[in-house]
């Protein structure tokens, strides 16, 4: 016998083998199937219906990749993702063509000027600039890899100028000055792993004039890490500033207190995305956040719905006061809000007591988080073109908005959508998930499993490797710059010097019919439907 009939022998037995095995094998998912008592399409349909089952589970994927539209995706478009990465990865956000907004829907638009400002009359700080690495992209082939390379770039940073600085706690011992009106929404350590909190705080910090929230997960040294300028928040479960009871511990607030970067601290009464406290699955507490939490280790963490301290506004108020005495340092709150006649509250406590915030963050019901609950998501609390009106009308209306500065946050990842939550009333922005993407974030929403595959809600270390900090670093602060760069052009736009300047004169509203109205029509409507009740009564 030859070698070539040996080998076709051979061939032949494995190739019986391969089909024996196969057959084998389907012979024992169809039993499997049949006998099963949970999924009714395997019991009918076995092996053939898992595929069933197989394209249920990569349908997310098929329909971002091929079948939704650019304006299709939630929570963020295809056209909204890829604007973020342009502005970060390209530090440029031009465009070809046309809009792809539908111009016949519903919709805020900025009122443009005859004689709009040129770039030299914008009262614009031009003498700080900023050096981070942007890509080149050079071709863009449908089979090959696309060909960019990597330069470095110096730029302005658009910061305000020093008489525009917006000014957090004029009367605390240690006020907080903002010289860029977009900062990064709370994201705690333990939501985002350790090189996502790094490369954003970095980042941040090449940026320069911006700030980093904690969120409620407590400070790290992650956090730190960029130099920049820090939001402490402060949750109901009060992690970091509390005891191994739960307890608050205002010795470990006062050592906070003393670090330089840390410039405010916020109590945290809900999130739009979530009003109640956070939650942290067991997973993703690892030994070096319990510590930082001062929890125990590799269980879940919760917190309750509110503080254990207060349970109405003035005791809120007293439990604020005390904290800014305390450090000497400005104490603001984040709330959610559900209705006209509980900004009105809410504002004349702050009138009636000389207490309250120095400022408050209004958290819409669009914002992210890390774990939540359908329910809560979908139909807890206002969305913030609704919520932020509301509570800039009632502070006014008590005469007590000078004293009270307000940050918005909720989809705010545009400078198109920073003008007008600024000309509706805000002084500052948060943004979380625009941030988020810029560190790699592609919206897999495995936020809540540890699970992320891009390294960046996850703390599991195999996971992280995949995010490079001094890679992403540089992409944050392309964007924030960027973001900036594109206020002070819609600024110049609307005819103003500045993007402080943006008031509700600046802002229309066009409704399906074609109908313009102003910012001012809409709010006395909110007025007159929420009750004209005297500031004071």
């Amino acid at each position: 016998m030859n070698v070539a009939d040996i080998l076709t022998i051979v061939g032949f037995v494995a190739i019986v083998l391969v089909i024996i095995i196969l057959l084998s094998i389907v012979g024992y998912i169809f039993f499997v199937d049949r006998t099963q008592k949970q999924h009714p399409v395997l019991r009918n349909y076995p092996v053939v219906g898992r595929a069933r089952y197989f394209f249920e589970k990569i349908g997310p994927e098929l329909r971002q990749y091929f079948f939704s539209n650019d304006l299709e995706g939630k929570p963020f478009s295809r056209y909204d993702y890829t604007h973020i990465v342009k502005k970060a990865k390209y530090k440029r956000d031009v465009f070809g063509f046309g809009s792809e907004r539908d111009f016949e829907e519903p919709g805020y638009y900025i009122r443009n000027s005859m004689f709009p400002k040129l770039t030299e009359e914008l009262n614009m700080d031009k003498e700080v600039t900023s050096t981070t690495n942007r890509y080149l992209l050079i071709k863009d082939p449908l089979f090959t890899q696309r060909k960019e390379y990597l330069e470095e770039h110096k730029s302005p940073v658009y910061l305000l100028k020093e008489e525009d600085a917006i000014v957090i706690g004029e009367k605390c011992k240690y006020p907080f000055r903002a010289r860029g009106q977009i900062g990064m929404s709370a994201m705690s350590y333990g939501s985002l792993g350790e090189r996502a909190i790094t490369a954003l705080s970095e980042g941040l910090g090449i940026a320069k004039g911006t700030w980093m929230n904690t969120g409620e997960g407590g400070l790290s040294e992650y956090h730190l890490k960029g130099g920049v300028d820090i939001i402490m928040q402060i949750g109901p479960g009060m992690f970091g500033v509390r005891d191994r009871e739960g307890n608050f511990n205002w010795d470990e607030l006062l050592e906070k207190s003393k670090i330089s970067q840390l410039k405010a601290f916020e109590v945290k009464l809900a999130q739009g995305a979530k009003t109640r406290g956070g939650h942290l699955d067991a997973e993703k507490v690892t030994e070096e956040i319990a510590r930082i939490r001062m929890v125990e280790p590799f269980k879940s963490v919760d917190s309750p719905n509110r503080f254990p301290e207060f349970d109405d506004y003035p005791s809120l108020f007293n439990f604020i006061e005390r904290i800014r005495e305390h450090t000497g340092k400005p104490v603001g709150m984040k709330i959610v809000i559900g209705s006209h006649s509980e900004a009105d509250e809410l504002a004349k406590h702050i009138r009636d007591t000389g207490k309250g915030p120095d400022f408050i963050t209004i958290d819409g019901g669009e914002g992210g988080t890390g774990a939540s609950y359908q329910e809560l998501a979908d139909s807890v609390g206002l969305p913030i073109k609704s919520a932020l009106p509301l509570v800039d009308n009632a502070l006014k209306k008590y005469g007590v908005r000078d004293t009270v500065k307000i940050i918005a946050s909720g989809k705010l990842f545009s400078p198109d959508r920073v003008a007008i939550a600024l000309a509706m009333g805000a002084d500052l922005v948060n943004i979380a998930r625009g941030f988020m993407i810029t560190v790699g974030c592609i919206q897999t929403l495995k936020c809540s499993s540890n699970a992320c595959p891009v390294g960046v809600a996850t703390t599991d270390p195999e996971l992280q490797k995949a995010l490079v900090i001094n890679e992403k670093k540089y992409r944050t602060a392309n964007y924030v710059i960027t973001m900036r760069k594109g206020l002070f052009r819609l600024a110049a736009a609307a005819g103003l010097d500045s993007p402080v300047q943006f008031k509700r004169e600046h802002v229309v509203y066009k409704d399906e019919k074609g109908k313009t109205w102003s910012l001012d029509d809409i709010y006395q409507t909110m007025i007159e439907q929420g009750g004209k009740g005297s500031a004071n009564a």
